[in-house]
């Protein structure tokens, strides 16, 4: 088997066994749509309660929101819990015997995280926010390829964030901090709490800068033609270099927690 088929037997493996989590997803589903609601609510309210001109229409805003709640778990919200317990435990050891790099491994099992669990909510949720809760389609095949490429970026990106997210956990003692810290920022900056283009002026250019727009607001607005498609392709190289910056950030740091890791025991 070649390097590149042991990593695709990895994603391909941990990929089918998260789509076994159906009750979990069912479950996910649910509140998802909760929220989504509720947030369509909020954003009707503010906009009938202003005559301001605002950056995106209420139309755009509610597409915007129903594509956060459908595609939530591509967001590098949590590290992984195997992973977690393996350098808790000292098992990680056996981690550093196979024949791959242990990176690559890391960021193939973050691939099959942050996509399974977002196949299994986000079809039925697209079908139904689309069906009775005024979610648009793309308006031309240009919009909806153009979102395609911004959301595999996204995907890519995300993997690269959460795999930082898990090399953390070689230095500190417990995991719950960086778990909380990092998601309430990315769900900030990446548009999941309020729509980028509605944050302040003076805030746009350090938002556009970072790599979290990449994670959602990007992929949202090149969907609805908020962002023309012809606009994707440097939206997709800001996502890229980012995704290698943070892949190079992060295999340095594994380098130097793996020379100085420790396990006890035998």
């Amino acid at each position: 088997m070649s390097t590149i088929q042991a990593y695709w037997a990895i994603i391909s493996t941990r990929f089918r066994m998260l789509l076994q989590y159906r009750a979990a997803a069912v479950a996910g589903f649910g509140t998802q749509l909760f929220w989504g609601l509720i947030r369509v609510m909020i954003f009707e309210a503010f906009y009938r309660s202003t005559t301001a001109p605002q950056p995106m229409t209420y139309q755009e805003v509610v597409n915007y929101v129903w594509l956060g709640q459908a595609l939530l778990m591509l967001l590098p919200g949590s590290v992984d819990r195997e992973i977690y317990a393996m350098i808790r435990n000292g098992s990680v050891a056996y981690e550093l015997l196979r024949p791959l790099d242990l990176y690559a491994i890391w960021f193939s099992r973050a691939v099959a995280a942050r996509t399974a669990p977002a196949l299994l909510r986000s079809i039925p949720l697209f079908a139904l926010a689309w069906l009775f809760f005024g979610l648009q389609l793309p308006p031309s095949l240009g919009s909806a390829a153009a979102w395609l490429l911004a959301t595999l970026g996204a995907v890519l990106l995300g993997c690269a964030i959460t795999a930082l997210m898990t090399i953390t956990l070689l230095w500190t003692i417990s995991g719950e901090g960086i778990a909380q810290l990092v998601p309430t920022a990315v769900y900030l900056l990446a548009g999941m709490v309020v729509p980028l283009p509605l944050f302040p002026a003076w805030a746009q250019p350090l938002l556009n800068f970072l790599p979290f727009r990449g994670l959602m607001d990007v992929p949202f607005r090149l969907y609805m033609g908020h962002i023309p498609a012809q606009e994707v392709l440097p939206l997709f190289a800001h996502q890229i270099v980012w995704t290698v910056a943070l892949v190079l950030a992060g295999r340095w740091l594994l380098s130097r927690g793996m020379r100085r890791l420790v396990v006890q025991g035998g």
